[in-house]
């Protein structure tokens, strides 16, 4: 699904099909609160698309909701720490609405992680690698804009944003290709840029900070059916 990419710093121009199947403002989204970073901007992102997300570790509201999303930026030995004090790993294992994970929290849902040599959520049974650089011009963690390949019938999450789009990564970690691979990016070599499991989905990208690119796929998750 891949082809060799590099990454920028410039933010590519773009534009897309910007109609929607139905307006997702009135679905009931929670954002999966521990003790990760980034969290904020994409409380912002989904607030610009008229959404006003819960952030909570509650069980009961997180099972309640219509769409979870569980996203942020972190080491993973620490905030799986977290996770299990608090039984987040428990609660995420059990959602049956539509989830969404991003950045670390698609490495979380996998199985392991060479981070910290750290046991994860086990929802994706993949091991989350490090990047290793083979030249000079291989910087890790890897950060900018790298285009993404999602093939020729792409997952309802990439739905109207056209062929191989630019969206914004930044990451030292990678899930390797496999058979839940929607998306794949390019940089040292192959890996994981979206993961589909049932009603999980995944990005080790940045959706809200893609610009429209991005603001599309979380309009599509919101209004992904369950």
């Amino acid at each position: 699904m891949s082809g060799k990419s590099s990454l920028t710093t410039t933010r590519p121009s773009y534009s897309a099909d910007n109609n929607s199947r139905k307006d997702g403002r009135n679905v009931k989204v929670s954002i999966v609160k521990y003790n990760a970073g980034n969290i904020y901007s994409v409380v912002n992102a989904l607030r610009r698309l008229g959404v006003e997300p819960l952030i909570t570790d509650d069980a009961e509201t997180l099972a309640s909701s219509d769409r979870v999303l569980f996203p942020g930026q972190g080491e993973a030995r620490t905030t799986m720490s977290y996770i299990r004090e608090h039984r987040l790993d428990d609660i995420i294992r059990n959602l049956r609405q539509p989830v969404l994970g991003i950045c670390i929290g698609q490495q979380l849902m996998c199985s392991h992680s060479e981070e910290g040599d750290t046991d994860c959520i086990g929802l994706f049974p993949m091991t989350v690698r490090r990047f290793q650089p083979t030249c000079h011009e291989d910087k890790v963690p890897a950060m900018g804009w790298n285009r993404i390949s999602i093939g020729d019938t792409p997952d309802r999450l990439f739905a109207g944003i056209g062929n191989d789009p630019y969206v914004y990564f930044i990451h030292s970690y990678y899930v390797p290709e496999c058979q839940w691979t929607i998306a794949s990016a390019d940089y040292i070599h192959p890996f994981s840029a979206a993961l589909r499991k049932d009603n999980f989905y995944a990005t080790q990208f940045h959706p809200e900070k893609s610009g429209k690119v991005g603001e599309r796929i979380l309009r599509n998750f919101l209004e992904t059916e369950p």
